[in-house]
């Protein structure tokens, strides 16, 4: 596997050549790939040389992977919902799902903690950076 990412950083290196790179101060639009490109490369390295002194991946057990699945799942979820009810109400309820059923937190910090993130977000994002994102179909 350490020989498959050294091939792959190889290759988007390659790949990245059509790009002007620039310099430190100015850098181009293919700097950050080749930096990418780069590290991605001395971890393959890394791994090939170091990594068969590692135990193998059918022996290390998971007893936290349902609760992996369904994080996972409810990230999806909210995922496919930001566009159809935007986004402070996609974050609100993702929150309110995360903190309240899956953490088990007590349902007052789990609303306040929702909704003023959601709002803050929003307002940083949305008003500050001029990032546009998804209104609701209410215009919320």
């Amino acid at each position: 596997s350490g020989l498959m990412l050294l091939a792959l950083a190889l290759y988007v290196a390659w790949a990245n050549r059509a790009y002007p790179v620039g310099t430190l101060a100015e850098p181009g639009p293919g700097y950050l790939p080749l930096a990418l490109a780069v590290f991605l490369g001395a971890m393959g390295l890394l791994i090939a040389l170091w990594g068969g002194g590692s135990q193998p991946l059918a022996s290390i057990k998971w007893p936290e992977l349902t609760h992996a699945v369904v994080i996972l799942a409810a990230c999806a979820m909210a995922t496919f919902a930001l566009e159809r009810i935007g986004y402070r109400l996609t974050i609100i309820a993702l929150l309110m799902f995360l903190l309240g059923v899956i953490e088990r937190r007590r349902p007052l910090p789990v609303a306040l903690v929702s909704l003023g993130f959601s709002f803050a977000s929003f307002y940083v994002v949305a008003d500050l950076l001029h990032v546009p994102l998804p209104r609701s179909p209410w215009g919320f």
